[in-house]
């Protein structure tokens, strides 16, 4: 791994354990990491970084547990130079999560892309715990998709504004043609999308100000 990767898995390693301090911006952070080291061109080794890498995260998504996966993934990939499939097989409600990108930026995406994915599980797990009870499954399983998407949302807020107060970043950001052109053969499908009505607009609210300020001032607890 590289040092730059290093530095990223580090840094969202922080919020994993309870005798590190708080994470502070954890996805941003790294973001603005990937950036930096970009920018200076002087550090990099121009032999490495070169292959581009298409591959599954290990993370995999139904359209009743977890509809919000794929469009998490389809974020995060923008914003690490990458970009983001999903793999299904016939007959199967199952899809599995990728990402193609060089192999720096497909590191450093996969490790944000997990961090985020395991945050908002271990959210859903605890929404799941309080409503135990008092709750219907059904209910309880559109907080967890509320919760999902506002997320998504929060998030990619927090990424434009990022990108507004970098603007220098430009297309030192930008997804690289070989990587495009790596995902040619693929074809492009809509997996899902929010839902129009029936949204429980607390756990949409809580989830959009996760994922807006998410790692500022809590961390992930393993089990949570």
């Amino acid at each position: 791994m590289s040092t730059i990767s290093e530095k990223i898995a580090r840094l969202l390693a922080l919020a994993s354990s309870p005798y590190e301090a708080e994470a502070k911006e954890a996805l941003l952070k790294a973001r603005q990491l990937m950036a930096e080291h970009k920018l200076r061109p002087e550090d990099i080794n121009p032999q490495e970084n070169s292959r581009v890498i298409r591959a599954h995260t290990g993370v995999s998504t139904t359209k009743l547990s977890t509809p919000w996966a794929v469009s998490l993934a389809s974020i995060i990939a923008d914003r690490y130079c990458c970009r983001s499939f999903h793999t299904t097989w016939k007959g199967c409600k199952t899809a599995e999560i990728g990402f193609a990108g060089l192999e720096d930026d497909f590191k450093a995406c996969k490790l944000a892309f997990r961090y985020a994915h395991s945050y908002i599980m271990s959210s859903c797990r605890k929404i799941k715990k309080n409503a135990h009870g008092w709750h219907t499954a059904v209910q309880i399983r559109q907080m967890c998709h509320s919760y999902g998407w506002g997320f998504c949302a929060g998030l990619e807020r927090a990424f434009e504004a990022q990108t507004e107060q970098h603007q220098e970043w430009g297309l030192v950001m930008a997804v690289p043609k070989a990587v495009e052109e790596s995902m040619s053969d693929m074809k492009m499908v809509t997996y899902a999308k929010p839902q129009k009505g029936g949204w429980d607009d607390r756990y949409l609210a809580m989830g959009f100000q996760d994922g807006k300020d998410f790692g500022s001032t809590r961390r992930l607890k393993h089990g949570a």
